[in-house]
């Protein structure tokens, strides 16, 4: 599913989006976990970070500073509203790219909405964007693949390259696997929390 087809529909979800999500849990122990390898301070990138609401809240009680993107307008839109002192911007994160590198990088139930040929790159861009020392977390499905679902009356697109699959790239991009959780077994939903090796 092209980006901009992604971003229009969950535009049309948007305000269902933030009033179930802005207060949720869903989530939250899992960054908050994450947060534990990251010293206070810094910066963080949160991809795919919708209307924002509770994992920004947790980012900026780690005193990070927060940059969000999202491909959806309304989202986007919603996120400024609900956090006017980070920085937000609709973007791909399939075209992204910055000078800036960050100490901290969540992907919570983006990036399995991409591609299949875009996971392996894409994945090894959010290393490549970490400082040394700098901690990711993601989520992903357990198995290698692609399929299409229908949520909310509308057909998403979601895909994987397996654990087996992540944490080798992880490894080849000096990113070691610090918890691996099949977080809501028995769906095939599976958090990872890297860590970037510092610098020799």
């Amino acid at each position: 599913m092209k980006p901009r087809v992604l971003g229009t529909r969950y535009d049309r979800i948007a305000d269902w989006w933030h009033r179930h999500h802005q207060d949720s849990q869903y989530g939250v122990a899992q960054v908050r976990r994450a947060l534990q390898f990251c010293k206070p301070g810094g910066s963080a990138l949160d991809v795919g970070c919708g209307a924002g609401g509770r994992i920004v809240r947790l980012l900026q009680q780690h005193q990070l500073a927060v940059t969000g993107i999202d491909v959806s307008v309304e989202m986007i839109k919603l996120a400024i509203e609900n956090h006017p002192q980070e920085v937000f911007a609709v973007e791909d994160i399939c075209q992204y790219s910055s000078a800036e590198h960050y100490d901290f990088i969540v992907a919570w139930d983006s990036i399995f909405h991409l591609p299949l040929k875009e996971q392996e790159p894409v994945i090894g861009k959010l290393c490549a964007l970490l400082k040394p020392g700098g901690v990711l977390i993601y989520t992903c499905g357990d198995a290698v693949g692609e399929h299409q679902d229908t949520w909310h009356g509308q057909t998403f697109h979601y895909s994987s390259i397996g654990i087996t699959g992540n944490l080798s790239l992880l490894a080849r991009h000096g990113v070691v696997c610090k918890h691996l959780e099949l977080d809501q077994w028995p769906q095939n939903h599976v958090t990872v929390i890297g860590l970037k090796e510092t610098e020799q």
